[in-house]
């Protein structure tokens, strides 16, 4: 063992043991060799042939092959050859005496530590008393007579013995001395040591085989021995100059990757355990980044200055290219003691220097190379000032959503339109625009769900991508808490303004892919800002991208001039007793070219063209002489009538439906008016004015599609209602989707405590009905009950009615006769006996 690491207390204190056993040992053993050395036949031995021997003991511990082994070196000597061959030729105690006294020479003039020194003198005595102990348990004497192999199998046990305890004394010493591990130890080139220790044995067989011809050539063993030594060390400096470009090879083969933290690890590993350090640390001059570890592991990874201090021998190398001066950064090889590296080591560590310089420096390429395609790439489908996705994405997005659709529910979109934004921009700077654009995009970042996708299109377009809906109805009642996230003020550098804002929403089209969907809810976005909707769900019926819709415009006059507008009615039904309670009027166009068409492919036409008032006079009159008749034959059903919006802005509609009423002999009552919620139905006075003046002549009200419009609860503190219709898409999901059912509680319950009737559109099973009758529902209408029909068909099935009961449509949900005490909370408004019993004043 030679070098000299770093000594420590606790070093010290755990080599205490250890070595004062040995030093006991070998003084014991030692002791007892003189004493035998006084025995007449010992000391008969010539002078010459201990001198020998001492020589042949000198020559063997300084001509080792050195193998180091992190801060310490391990040495191959050639000590137990001599201590062998000593046996074969004299006493075992003077070979023990010249073993001591050839060890403590040789290291005097080594001058190595002292503890080292006398633990080596220590263990070489106590390896040769071992040798003479086994030699005299086995009978063996020098001067015996024997045969050859009676000589040379207990020299050769003797050697084996030799060379096992010369390991299990000395690497839990050097382990102990230089922290590593007793295994890493023993594993430490073992194909070196076994040809190491064959040779030696193939040297003791041939110097015994001499020794058998003359004593006298035992002079000639030390220039046999360094003939040896010399050819075995160079072999042996090939071999691992050989190993050494090896190991560096596959080294700088591991760091060709492209991660710099990886980079940096397997530099420490490979380079811990290719230079055979304790530690290994890389300190990155641009960053300030340091990384310390070993072969294992790593021990530390942070700023260069929070790394701990250590009292370790440190060779550096800096980090440079061969044809660059510039240092990227430092690897330092640290060792606990010092530590001499030859010349082929030094030019291995600028080898591996200059590699790993080249490594961190792709890495770093690469890196950086990365880090803006990714930048690159998110800039391409993200806004820049909101951060959110833009068209692109959005477009990408969709496109792989609506290919797998089915599997993943229903998707849909909404698009989001801030109404007189260029009034901030123009009053309050761009800036403050800017700012409104965060927040818009904050608030509805914030609103969605995980699952949905946010993006801005562009100006004050946003755009939310519903993915996964159970019914396409759930997309307005989630657009509608979207719109209520916006509704609060947006603060501006102290200033707080309002935004208002309108919505398209459209499912997933069947053909035309994301880019379809898109113009869909374009149209439907225009459409809310037409009509004054803060969100309108796209109707095919009212695209103006169908050339043909166009076409209709210049129809309309001679449809109003020949009554080719005609009225169907769908009757309204109590739920629970089947009993026919008001009838909707339905609006169709006989078309002499285009056949029967429904309002959704005409009434935007109507509206625009100027005719709207004489289109509501006659769908107006068709359906007050139903109800006229109806009347007449006992049946006095209400007849409800949609009302466009635009028609609330004239102040004379009022008189006009009243003049209609008294021609036709009907009470106010006998008329429902129903409405559609909008933004103008909300905020506009002559609104208030016309329905309030409808509502005090007696005429009914109901809310039309109510929960997918213009804030929903404004309206009613504001409009004189006396019905609330529920969506048909909500009642199409109930069973499937658990929003859809909650709005529907939501809505009955309101008019519950309101004291509204509550219809729900859209009933097409008895599942339907049975699961809106439990949530409270009222009312409903649809194919359960009764297809739209003429009114003569309609009064026809009145009077036959069903099972026999004229005046209803559907069996009772309950038997006939069943009393059930309603909870004072299941209670409307009291009856008043002038009002029909289904329509609460």
């Amino acid at each position: 063992m030679a070098g000299q690491p770093r000594r420590d207390h606790e070093t010290d204190r755990q080599l205490a043991l250890p070595v004062g056993l040995v030093v006991v040992l070998a003084t014991v053993v030692l002791a007892v060799a003189l004493h035998a050395a006084t025995n007449p036949f010992v000391s008969a031995h010539t002078w010459q042939t201990t001198a020998i021997l001492t020589l042949l003991v000198i020559f063997g511990m300084t001509t080792a092959i050195r193998i180091r082994i992190r801060s310490t070196t391990q040495a191959i000597q050639w000590c137990d050859v001599a201590i062998i061959i000593g046996m074969a030729v004299a006493p075992p105690p003077t070979v023990v005496i010249c073993t001591a006294v050839g060890v403590t020479i040789a290291y005097l003039f080594r001058r190595r530590a002292f503890i080292k020194s006398v633990f080596n003198v220590a263990k070489e005595t106590v390896l040769a008393g071992a040798a003479w102990m086994l030699l005299h348990t086995l009978g063996w004497t020098a001067q015996s007579a024997r045969t050859l192999p009676e000589t040379l199998v207990p020299l050769i046990v003797a050697y084996c013995l030799l060379v096992v305890l010369d390991e299990l004394v000395m690497l839990p010493v050097i382990a102990l001395d230089t922290g590593t591990r007793v295994r890493q130890l023993f594993l430490a080139d073992p194909g070196l040591r076994l040809f190491s220790a064959a040779a030696r044995l193939l040297l003791i067989v041939g110097t015994v085989l001499i020794l058998e011809l003359d004593n006298g050539l035992l002079l000639a063993i030390p220039p046999v021995v360094v003939s040896l030594h010399l050819a075995y060390a160079g072999r042996l400096r090939s071999r691992e100059e050989r190993q050494a470009w090896q190991r560096l090879a596959r080294t700088t083969d591991a760091l060709n990757v492209v991660d710099p933290d990886l980079v940096l690890r397997t530099a420490v590993a490979r380079s811990a355990e290719l230079f055979s350090a304790d530690e290994v640390e890389v300190e990155l001059f641009s960053s300030g980044r340091l990384i310390r570890g070993d072969s294992d592991s790593i021990t530390y990874d942070g700023p260069t200055n929070g790394a701990p201090e250590t009292a370790d021998i440190v060779i550096p190398a800096a980090l440079t290219r061969h044809d660059d001066h510039e240092a990227v950064g430092e690897v330092r090889l640290r060792f606990h003691g010092p530590v001499r590296l030859s010349e082929r080591e030094h030019y291995t560590l600028r080898t591996f220097a200059s590699a790993l310089c080249t490594a961190i420096r792709n890495a770093d390429a690469y890196a950086e190379l990365d880090r803006v395609a990714r930048e690159q790439a998110h800039a391409a489908t993200h806004d820049a000032l909101t951060g959110l996705p833009n068209r692109r994405h959005l477009l990408d997005t969709g496109t792989e959503l609506l290919r797998r659709q089915h599997a993943d529910g229903v998707v849909a979109l909404l698009l989001i339109d801030l109404n007189h934004f260029k009034e901030i921009n123009d009053t309050l700077g761009h800036a403050a625009g800017d700012q409104v654009l965060t927040q818009v995009a904050d608030r509805l970042r914030s609103a969605v769900r995980d699952e949905d996708l946010v993006a801005r299109l562009g100006g004050d377009e946003f755009a939310v991508l519903f993915r996964g809906l159970p019914a396409p109805a759930v997309a307005a009642h989630r657009a509608e808490a979207l719109f209520t996230s916006l509704h609060k003020p947006f603060d501006l550098d102290g200033m707080r303004i309002s935004v208002e804002a309108s919505g398209g929403i459209a499912s997933a089209p069947n053909a035309g892919g994301m880019a379809e969907l898109l113009r869909r809810a374009d149209v439907a976005m225009y459409q809310a800002k037409r009509s004054g909707r803060r969100i309108t769900t796209y109707v095919p019926a009212q695209d103006t991208a169908d050339l043909g819709r166009l076409v209709l415009g210049g129809d309309l006059p001679r449809a109003v001039a020949d009554d080719e507008f005609t009225v169907t009615f769908q009757p309204i039904v109590e739920l629970n007793t089947g009993e026919v309670m008001a009838a909707e009027a339905l609006a169709r166009w006989q078309h002499p070219v285009h056949g029967m068409m429904d309002p959704l492919r005409f009434i935007d036409a109507v509206e625009r063209s100027g005719l709207l008032p004489a289109f509501t006079e006659a769908v107006l009159d068709q359906s007050l002489i139903a109800a006229r008749s109806w009347r007449e034959a006992g049946f006095e059903l209400p007849v409800a009538v949609n009302v466009s919006p635009r028609s609330l802005l004239d102040a004379r509609f009022p008189g006009a439906v009243l003049a209609r009423l008294r021609a036709h002999d009907l009470p106010p009552d006998g008329l429902i008016l129903e409405l559609t919620e909008t933004l103008a139905l909300s905020q506009l006075e002559v609104v208030d004015q016309v329905l309030n003046q409808l509502r005090n002549e007696g005429v009914r009200l109901a809310l039309d599609d109510f929960g997918t419009g213009y804030s929903s609860l404004s309206m009613l503190s504001r409009i004189p209602v006396h019905e609330l219709k529920i969506d048909r898409e909500f009642v199409m999901a109930m069973e499937n989707s658990a929003e859809a059912s909650a709005v529907i509680r939501s809505t009955v319950d309101l008019g519950r405590s309101l004291g509204l009737v509550v219809v729900a559109e859209g009933v097409e099973s008895e599942p339907q009905r049975q699961a809106l009758w439990e949530l409270g529902c009222a009312a409903g209408q649809g194919h359960l009950f009764a297809r739209p029909m003429a009114a003569s068909r309609l009064l026809v099935a009145l009077q036959q009615g069903a099972e026999g009961r004229p005046g209803t449509l559907a069996p009772p949900l309950h038997e006939a006769g069943s009393v059930i005490r309603l909870s004072p909370g299941r209670r409307t408004a009291p009856r008043r006996p002038d009002r029909l019993p289904h329509l609460p004043a």
